[in-house]
């Protein structure tokens, strides 16, 4: 799941920069693009904030996910070592 907010972090702060460099430009080079530059800074600025947003909610969910993994692996270090599943009436199965 982190790894998908990260992704999507990237692609959001990659538009933002698109964004920047439009409203840097502002359509000096080619003529048929939108030339207002507010509207681009603005939009560069919400992709941003977006990106910046998401890539946090990545981390938070890479750091649970982590937590309860452990917490997992300490539980099943407390039961005597034995995966879940795996005790002997289950073998012949």
């Amino acid at each position: 799941m982190a790894r998908n907010l990260y992704i999507l972090a990237g692609v959001l702060l990659l538009f933002a920069a698109l964004c920047f460099v439009m409203a840097m430009t502002s359509g000096r080079f080619q003529p048929a693009l939108p030339a207002n530059g507010t509207l681009w800074k603005t939009t560069a600025l919400f992709l941003t904030v977006g990106g910046l947003v998401v890539g946090l909610l990545g981390i938070m969910t890479a750091l649970f996910e982590q937590v309860d993994r452990r917490a997992e692996e300490r539980r099943v270090r407390q039961r005597g070592g034995r995966a879940r599943g795996s005790g002997p009436g289950l073998r012949g199965r």
